[in-house]
Formats: structure tokens, sequence, C-alpha cells
């Protein structure tokens, strides 16, 4: 298959970037700015041209520089590289692509092809976007969120079965405090607002003999609802950040949160620090907690009252009969639905 075209982070407009984020509302003379750059003023001016075509806009002032205004509405590699890359110290790259099947599928073969991990793919569009069990996930360019981070672990592969949860976990963390929303998360990897869907995790990896290769994990969030409207197979299960947060959101800054945050809990697993800190963050954001949820494991069904996880990550379920089941993988479902509430 041929690479897609995607955007690479500038490193010069990265560094303009960081350096108003840096000022805020201060403006910065073309001097500094060219000092920063190691560049002449006229090349710093060129880079600013660019960066208008793109979406930003300046504030240009005699004798005082200039300060940035305005700042595109969807993602940007650059603008995300600047405001993610003073918090990292590791040897992290991100993409953004206009369109491709799945992000997923084309970390794997990036990482196949050599890439050097960790990095981030960011797509605008997903042609072949899907979830767990293979279900297509509604990935349309209206300034929702479609990444992979990918990973070269070289764990142990019986470490696999909690980082989906370690992760969706610190995922609905990030959520909750950057929009100031109660979002919960639903076993093993579902992000859910009062039982409505807006967001879900896949975990994709391959395996050797005693050693995880390659790993992949993809996250979907709706930021906002469809210009037309969610299809009406959607409508009562599906919602957004936008709407549960009744304010608009900016796709770059929630971004940029997310990976960083991402990247730290990526980092604090494979250093087996997780551990003790799983079933304290999961109970804290977990959607079946104390509901009668039904399930199949294997061909059994399994109908019962939810107890959290267990340190390997497996789901319990209390049955009628007193006895407690540990659920290592299955669909579950509410026995009884939440009452979706009405952001109208």
């Amino acid at each position: 298959m041929k690479p897609p075209p995607f955007d690479q982070p500038s490193p010069a407009e990265v560094i303009l970037l960081r350096a108003f984020l840096e000022a805020g509302d201060t403006f910065i003379s073309g001097t500094t700015l060219a000092h920063r750059l190691g560049l002449s003023r006229v090349a710093v001016w060129q880079h600013l041209a660019r960066l208008r075509e793109q979406g930003f806009d300046f504030e240009a002032a005699h004798a005082r520089g200039y300060r940035l205004t305005t700042r595109p509405p969807t993602l940007h590699a650059a603008l995300l590289a600047a405001t993610l890359a003073p918090a990292r110290d590791v040897d992290f790259s991100l993409s953004v692509l206009d369109e491709i099947d799945s992000t997923n599928d084309e970390a794997m073969r990036q990482l196949t092809a050599g890439r050097p991990a960790p990095f981030a793919l960011l797509a605008r569009r997903q042609t072949e976007g899907r979830g767990r069990l293979g279900r297509r996930w509604l990935s349309e360019p209206n300034g929702n969120l479609y990444l992979t981070l990918a990973f070269r672990p070289r764990l142990p592969p019986a470490r696999m079965p909690t980082f989906t949860l370690w992760a969706g976990a610190n995922l609905c963390q990030l959520i909750a405090t950057f929009t100031r929303t109660t979002p919960t998360v639903k076993w093993p990897n579902d992000l859910l607002f009062h039982g409505r869907k807006c967001g879900g995790i896949l975990t994709e990896a391959r395996i050797d003999a005693d050693h995880i290769r390659d790993l992949v994990i993809g996250i979907g969030l709706n930021l906002a609802p469809p210009a037309t409207g969610w299809p009406a197979e959607l409508r009562l299960v599906a919602t957004s950040l936008a709407e549960q947060s009744r304010t608009p959101l900016d796709p770059n800054r929630l971004t940029a949160a997310l990976l960083g945050r991402m990247l730290v809990t990526y980092e604090r697993f494979a250093a087996g620090g997780h551990q003790a800190a799983l079933a304290d963050l999961w109970n804290r954001y977990d959607a079946l907690r104390d509901r009668e949820v039904s399930l199949l494991d294997g061909n059994e069904r399994i109908t019962g009252i939810a107890r959290g996880i267990d340190d390997t990550g497996a789901l319990l379920v209390r049955t009628a009969a007193g006895r407690t089941r540990r659920v290592q993988a299955g669909e579950v479902t509410f026995a009884r639905p939440p009452v979706p509430v009405s952001n109208s």
C-alpha cells in the first residue's frame, strides 16, 4: 500500500508557535523570534505568512512585534507538537493525516516499516474506523478525534490484560478534568455519559513467543455531533463532549492534553507502576459498578451485579446464587439500561 500523505510538524513552525503559546497575550518582537529560530526577520515573516494560510492569525504592532490571535479550528501538527513538546522528555513524533482507512492499521504498517516509536497518528477522517469485535466506528470529518499511539514495549504478554483498562480510566479522568464533565468508563473500553457512548479504545498488539513486539492503542472521541445530526440508529445511544460540556472544544488543546496523558499512562504501565493505582482509579469512573449486568462468557449467559475489577483486570460479577464470577472477556450490557439524560 502506498504511504498516505500526512502533515509532519515543521521544526521552525513548532518553535514559532511554542514561543507564541508561552507569550500568551504578550507581543514578541521580530528580533526575538529571529533569534529563537536562528533565521533572519524576513524568514520569520515568511513562516508567519505560511501559518496564516493554515488558519492562524497574528496581530502586528509597530515597535512591539507580533502576538497570536487566532488558531485553526481543526487538528494542526505543528500546533500539537508545540503544545506537547515542553512536557515531554522522550523521543516522540506525531503526524496528522487528512484521511486513512484506520489509524490503528496505519500505525501497525508504520511500525512494520521501521518508524521509531513511540509515535502518534491522527486523522481527520477514517474510511474503515472500527471498535471492538470489528464494529464500525462513525469517522466522518466533523471535528471528532481519531488517533493511535504506537509503542514497542518488549513486555511479557501476560501484562496485556490490564493495559486497556488502565488507559481507559486515565482517559476518563483526563476528559473529566479538561471538560468539567462526569464521564464513566464501561468495562473494558467504552467512554459513556449516562449510558450514551462518547468514545472508545481499541488496543491491538503483535506478540512473539515471549514478549509484546508492537502495541497500538486507538482512541476515538466524539468531540461534536455530526453537522446533520446523529443518524437515527445512534440518536439515543451516542453523545459528544460538546453536548455534555455545553461548550465548543478546541481540538488541538484537548488532543495535546490527551497525548501527554497517554504517554505518561503508557510509561507508568511499562514500568509496572500502575497496578496499585488501577483499581482505585477504575472504581472512581466505573459505569457498571453496583449495576445489574448481563454478559456471555463463552456459551454461558451470566446475569448479576457488577462489583468492579480484580488486579488482573477481570470483571467481577455477583450472581443471584451468591457466587462471584471472574470474567476476563466478553460483551457486557446493562440488564436495565440507564435512562439517557437530555441535553436540550
